[in-house]
């Protein structure tokens, strides 16, 4: 019996490969283990968008090489983004890995596997990009059991000046709309509530293979799957939020009314700079639109501080916007310099003590935003998808105004023992800046 370990790096749409790559091994025969020390076979998943990314990577791939000599490891192999980008370099300086594999081969981790065991070094990395996995494929779902995350996408065609993501995964292409819709409800059967859809641009979904966005028809398809109580939308490129698609959030009693819409930015100069689509009255638009049409509506964002050419001005314009626009939920990055990329090479580069301080201040202006919208919910009901319980035996969970492992959580007590996957309605009693307390109102499965 071969056990084997994954540590999955980075973002969502990465954790789907690993999954993937999990069930893969499962059918040739693999045991799953979550011990490095007990795992023959070890793989690291890597992420390679920014350079923390980068050395956690490499931090992740030295610590399990260490198990080569404490552990059972016969098997170090090394997949995803980083591979993908720089298998050549890591090869000569990571002699104890025995495989690279890039984003494209994730169906070919069982053989490689069985090669290293049998004595064989890989390096396997196909330069086109052109893989897309589908609802044949096995899959071992990471996450627990009532939610799910779907890759209705693969690679993106914005170009955005400071993103490696078309030089790592390739030009934008969707799935087929069947194939999305037969993985979910195979999800469905296996007890899963709530599907997040995630893409590097969910919005632009079907426009290489219909010829125009189809996320409006997956939603309403989604929506007539009887075992799904949630859908989520992340990871939303703001230029293709047309007037259907932001009613049909609205109507379908299903999808949350949650979005995540990175915006980056707000000053046209920088937003220019980054060549994002939309300027900042088309983002103003966008926002108020939403609000008028989905008042409940929670909207979770993303700014870059830091880009080259960013003047204090830019960046106090952002905060003004900040506190303009009163997001729910922002997440604030400074700028990473990433070779392949245009803004790379861009003059006036912002030094990285005042990236930090920037960072900081705008931290602390969302924090304080944050926090005043927690306090609106103090007294209202929200129905809560419990998740677990803490070692003080209070339950956790989320409604649908929050996203799993980016937002905070709700927290109670219950007389009753809750199952996992079951929903209850909990008042908020107490909020902070980011989780919140509450009491069960009325208990349902």
């Amino acid at each position: 019996m071969v056990r084997v370990g994954l540590v999955s790096l980075g973002c969502a749409k990465n954790r789907v490969d690993s999954e993937v790559m999990l069930g893969h091994l499962f059918n040739k025969g693999y045991t799953i283990t979550d011990n490095a020390e007990e795992a023959d076979v070890l793989i690291i998943n890597t992420c390679g968008f920014i350079q923390s990314a980068k050395e956690e990577s490499i931090e992740t791939i030295l610590e399990m090489a260490q198990y080569k000599e404490k552990g059972k490891c016969q098997a170090l192999v090394v997949t995803g983004c980083l591979s993908k980008k720089y298998h050549d370099e890591l090869e000569k300086e990571l002699p104890e890995v025995d495989g690279f594999l890039g984003t494209n081969e994730i169906d070919k981790i069982g053989d490689v596997v069985e090669q290293i065991l049998a004595g064989k070094k890989i390096a396997e990395v196909n330069k086109k990009d052109d893989y897309l996995y589908d609802s044949s494929k096995p899959r071992i779902l990471t996450t627990p059991n009532f939610y799910a995350y779907v890759k209705v996408a693969e690679g993106c065609n914005n170009r955005c000046h400071y993103c490696t993501i078309p030089v790592i995964r390739g030009a934008f292409r969707s799935r087929k709309k069947e194939d999305i819709l037969n993985e979910i409800n195979l999800l469905g059967e296996r007890g899963v509530k709530e599907i997040l859809l995630i893409a590097q641009d969910t919005t632009s979904y079907g426009l290489d293979l219909y010829g125009k966005p189809e996320l409006v028809d997956l939603l309403q398809e989604i929506n007539n799957n009887n075992n799904i109580n949630w859908i989520r939308v992340l990871y939303s490129y703001p230029i293709f939020f047309s007037d259907e698609l932001i009613k049909t959030i609205k109507n379908l009693p299903k999808v949350c009314h949650y979005l995540d819409i990175p915006l980056q930015h707000c000053s046209d100069k920088i937003l220019t700079t980054m060549n994002r689509k939309g300027n900042k009255q088309f983002i103003k638009d966008l926002v108020y639109k939403l609000r008028t049409e989905i008042p409940d509506i929670v909207l979770r964002t993303s700014f870059i501080v830091g880009l080259p050419g960013e003047t204090e001005d830019d960046f106090n314009e952002l905060l003004e916007f900040m506190q303009e626009m009163q997001f729910d939920r922002v997440g604030i990055f400074t700028y990473s310099r990433e070779d392949g990329t245009v803004a790379y090479n861009m003059e006036n580069q912002v030094p990285e003590n005042l990236k930090k301080q920037r960072w900081e201040r705008a931290m602390q202006v969302q924090q304080e935003i944050s926090y005043a919208k927690n306090q609106q919910r103090v007294g209202k009901t929200f129905l809560v998808l419990v998740e677990g319980t803490t070692s003080e035996g209070l339950y956790f969970g989320r409604s649908q105004y929050e996203a799993p492992e980016v937002d905070g959580k709700i927290f109670f007590s219950s007389n009753q023992s809750l199952a996992s996957g079951n929903f209850v309605n909990i008042r908020i009693t107490e909020a902070y800046e980011y989780d919140l307390l509450g009491e069960i109102v009325h208990e349902s499965s």
